[in-house]
């Protein structure tokens, strides 16, 4: 072979180019799971979950006041249909988001707008199939299935062609969501969804001095979901310009779409299913007056799952970028995460058991406290265990394997089933929660399971973390052993002390507790 001149100064400045991308892409990587950038998304994700929530707390009483309780009664319903309709997207927007990463994480970002476009056009149709069986069902939700009163089907029947309307951009949505959260923009994710979510409770307020019409409040909403659909539109063009200019759609993208979004949705739908079957199996079994005693701890409880889910939402993309190349980094993070989890919600449940009687009493009166002070234990101890299992979910779903989740829920749901029913005939309301526990139980066991074959390497501190959850629930038990309330007060000080000490101890490494040093010291 003949030499040529200035082959070795390209071969050397090509060399030095792939160097310079190649230390580009690491960078790029590490800047989008590192851990300040993950900590600082998940605190966006719980003010985008908390505010509107209090919105919703000042704005409900003057709205249930001014339309009436019958009116106000369908009024939530259209807020539970918009929201539940959203499933139309067949989990394509969780799969665009783990689709986006894998590719920005092996710098093929050419590949993005097609498949990002693919997915929108996709979803966009099947919200459009979503509000075409809205259409049809409507006469028979309103006039049928959801017993409404006489004097208001006109209205409701309207306000459902309406919400019919809305399904497309909500699907659409659920997709330019999805590419922003591959690129790590919580932020401005957050900055959309905060006054969106305070919208849709404000906005139906503001109208109140024109018109108590249910239909002119569903407008507001519909209105507040298609200025969502395009801010969100807005900011996937700003995150990434290469889609205001490479509009394509390849069919060839269709089927791995859809298959992988397809097993996200099963577990969408079942999820779902199972957290609210309980409540009817109650109804039809015992008495609707008993689901009062079931659903007010219930509701407390499951509230604590907006911390695990605001960081299983940052998690998600980071763990299926990492899980590409440095498996090292996603163990951390894996790890990491389970952790902050416990620590975070451990505490709270420990509270909530010790003193289960004296804070339904205070909140609820002398009946909650005697009908519901056992199910509120139970179920407390269930969703800790139920938060644990977002991390190992999250993991899952990011290294490509939503068939695994689907399955399990599938096999979950008869078993499920089957043991609330006769839990709940032989134990009553504390069977349910029996249930519901066993059910979270057996959910974050398997889910830790899968995720050990996912991440050997981290065999011995999974065996850890199980021994730190039994040792945690049979400090649980231990809290509600003392029948007065000064004891339990005490045992519950002692061990939220030595709570803190074996965390600062053994559950933060060196670098851990110097960054916190670190940090109170500039505080």
């Amino acid at each position: 072979m003949r030499w040529k001149p200035g082959t070795k100064i390209m071969a050397a400045a090509t060399t030095s180019e792939e160097r310079v991308d190649t230390t580009h892409l690491l960078d790029e990587r590490f800047r989008l799971t590192s851990g300040r950038l993950l900590a600082r998304n998940t605190i966006w994700n719980l003010a985008g979950q908390v505010l509107p929530m209090a919105a919703g707390l000042v704005a409900v009483p003057p709205l249930v006041h001014a339309m009436g309780v019958p009116r106000f009664g369908v009024f939530s319903l259209a807020w539970i249909v918009i929201g539940y309709f959203s499933l139309f997207d067949l989990g394509i927007g969780r799969a665009l988001t783990k689709l986006v990463a894998d590719r920005i994480g092996g710098n093929d970002e050419t590949s993005i707008s097609p498949l990002v476009w693919t997915s929108l056009a996709l979803m966009c149709l099947l919200g459009v199939f979503g509000g075409i069986v809205m259409l049809v069902i409507s006469p028979w939700l309103v006039r049928q299935a959801l017993n409404i009163p006489q004097t208001l089907q006109g209205e409701a029947l309207q306000s459902f062609y309406l919400l019919a309307i809305a399904i497309p951009a909500t699907t659409t949505t659920s997709g330019l969501r999805g590419t922003l959260e591959a690129q790590q923009q919580f932020r401005i994710l957050n900055v959309i969804r905060i006054p969106m979510g305070i919208f849709s409770f404000v906005g139906p307020l503001l109208i109140l001095p024109f018109s108590h019409s249910l239909v002119a409040a569903v407008s507001v909403l519909i209105a507040g979901r298609f200025g969502g659909c395009a801010a969100h539109m807005l900011a996937c063009f700003r995150s990434m310009p290469s889609l205001r200019h490479g509009f394509a759609l390849k069919s060839s993208l269709v089927a791995p779409v859809l298959k992988f979004g397809g097993w996200m949705a099963v577990s969408n739908f079942i999820s779902p299913l199972m957290v609210y079957l309980d409540r009817f199996v109650i109804g039809a079994l015992l008495s609707m007056g008993t689901v009062a005693y079931y659903t007010a701890p219930f509701d407390v409880a499951t509230r604590l799952t907006i911390i695990p889910s605001a960081l299983a939402g940052v998690l998600f993309p980071a763990l299926a970028m990492s899980l590409l190349d440095d498996r090292s980094r996603t163990s951390l993070l894996t790890r990491r995460g389970v952790k902050y989890v416990f620590v975070a919600i451990f505490p709270i449940v420990m509270f909530a058991v010790a003193l289960a009687p004296e804070l339904l009493h205070v909140w609820l009166g002398t009946d909650f406290a005697v009908n519901s002070s056992a199910v509120l234990r139970w179920l407390a101890a269930g969703v800790l265990l139920n938060c644990l299992a977002y991390v190992p979910f999250a993991l899952i779903q990011g290294a490509g394997r939503p068939d695994l989740t689907g399955k399990l829920h599938l096999l979950e749901l008869p078993v499920y089933l089957i043991a609330l029913f006769f839990l709940v005939r032989s134990n009553g309301i504390v069977g349910a929660s029996i249930a519901w526990a066993g059910r979270a139980a057996l959910d974050a066991l398997l889910l830790f399971v899968f995720a050990q074959e996912l991440l050997p390497q981290a065999s011995r501190y999974w065996l850890k973390q199980a021994a730190v959850v039994v040792a945690a629930m049979v400090l649980l038990y231990l809290t509600t052993l003392p029948e007065a309330l000064t004891t339990r007060a005490t045992v519950l000080v002692f061990s939220g002390v030595m709570f803190g000490l074996a965390m600062w101890s053994w559950g933060l490494d060196s670098g851990e507790r110097i960054s916190l040093l670190r940090q109170k010291r500039e505080a």
